[in-house]
Order: C-alpha cells, then sequence, then structure tokens
C-alpha cells in the first residue's frame, strides 16, 4: 500500500507548476503518471464561455475519435421488425420496444448508448426523465434517431463519442485509455477538441473555449495550450 501510496505521490509531484502544455506534452505526463493496475481512461474536461440552460448556448454533438475510444460499448435500440433484425445483425447488443422500454422503467440499464428508430419514438419519449439525464436519451441531431440503425450501432461501437454541456458549461468525456500510443492520443484529443469548437452555438458570447485539461481515471489533470490542441501538428 505505501509503494502505491508513493507512486501517486511522484504522479503528482510530477503535475506541480505544469500548466497550458502541447497536446503531446499532456499526453505523455498523464500516460508517465498513471498508476493504477487497470487501464486507465484518459477523460478530456473542456470549460465553455456558455450557460446550457438557455436553447441557443447549448453545445451538444457527436465526434467519431480516429483511434477509438478503447471502450467496449453496449448499445440497445428501439426497432421492431427488419429494423430490428438489421441491428441485431449489425451487432446490437438490446433490441426492443416495449419489452426493452419496461426493463429500463424497472431500472435495468446495462448499456453505454441508445438508438431509436423513428416511429419508435412516441415509446421511447416515456422514458425521457430516466435517459435523458444519463445522455442516453435517442435524438436525430446526433444520429441516434435513425432509419439506419445499422450504420448508427456500428459507428457507435466503432469510436463514435457523443458529447453535452453539462450546467456549468463543462463537456467532458473519454477519449482513449492510457495504453494507447502517445499519438494516437493526441489525434483523439484533437478530434475531439475541435467537434466540440464546431459544434458553438449562435448564443455564445465573449470567450468560447476557456479551458481544457486531460487526465487519467485516478490521476490529476493538466490543462493544454488551446492553440496546439486546436490546430494540426
Amino acid at each position: 500500500m505505501a509503494k502505491l501510496s508513493k507512486k501517486k505521490a511522484a504522479a503528482r509531484e510530477a503535475f506541480d507548476g505544469k500548466a497550458n502544455l502541447s497536446v503531446e506534452d499532456a499526453v505523455n505526463l498523464v500516460k508517465s503518471a498513471a498508476s493504477a493496475k487497470f487501464d486507465e481512461t484518459v477523460e478530456i474536461a473542456l470549460n465553455l464561455g456558455v450557460d446550457p440552460r438557455h436553447a441557443d448556448q447549448m453545445v451538444r454533438g457527436v465526434v467519431t475519435l480516429p483511434a477509438g475510444t478503447g471502450k467496449d460499448v453496449r448499445v440497445a435500440v428501439f426497432a421492431r421488425d427488419a429494423k430490428a433484425d438489421e441491428a441485431k445483425a449489425a451487432g446490437a447488443d438490446i433490441v426492443g420496444a416495449e419489452d426493452l422500454m419496461e426493463a429500463i422503467q424497472g431500472g435495468k440499464i446495462d448499456f453505454d448508448r441508445c438508438i431509436a428508430t423513428p416511429d419508435m419514438m412516441a415509446l421511447v419519449g416515456r422514458l425521457g426523465k430516466i435517459l435523458g439525464p444519463r445522455n442516453l436519451m435517442p435524438n436525430p441531431r446526433v444520429g441516434t434517431v435513425t432509419v439506419d440503425v445499422a450504420n448508427a450501432v456500428k459507428a457507435a461501437k466503432g469510436g463514435e463519442v457523443q458529447f453535452k454541456a453539462e450546467k456549468a458549461g463543462v463537456v467532458h468525456a473519454g477519449i482513449g485509455k492510457v495504453s494507447f500510443d502517445a499519438d494516437k492520443l493526441a489525434q483523439n484529443v484533437r478530434a475531439f477538441v475541435e467537434a466540440v469548437n464546431r459544434a458553438k452555438p449562435s448564443g455564445a458570447k465573449g470567450t468560447y473555449m476557456k479551458k481544457v485539461s486531460i487526465s487519467s481515471t485516478m490521476g490529476p489533470g493538466v490543462s493544454l495550450d488551446l492553440s496546439s490542441a486546436t490546430t494540426a501538428q
């Protein structure tokens, strides 16, 4: 136990005074400081100059990370008949209609992404209070309400990440694993930041992107130089 504590102390010491690093330097620092026995997720957090309580300042979107997420994404699909068959063939983990709705209402939410065909939204709409707070509600703006369920399932399992600003104007997501090569993580960081940049809402005033930082699951965070995060190197 003492040995692990020393590792954590050393990791935090390595971060002392470090801020506004290039994407490459930040990624290498986070990777070198990760000390957990499991493959930690590399997480990104963006502090934005928006107030999501106003509709014209909501930031929401989706991005396909070039190096994937390293996570096994479980996908649930609301569909019937031929579309249900398409979803299963594409690799969906759970496919259903009323039965899936009842399972969710009963507290069984063992999936990371929820997709629905348009004709199922009257049914799915009853689950708004359950799925909404978990950012699992299907939405046409991010491609999770669609007739093309096969491609939606494949995208969800292939590195696609949804993002949505929280009340304080913070967007966060997992963008890979510490076991990833540093250049792959750097690609994912830039792809995510640029996607959030493109999603800038019409009502945003002043500085839109205030701060971007990355960390590992169990490690401290370090802020990035914004020009490094938004410009291809």
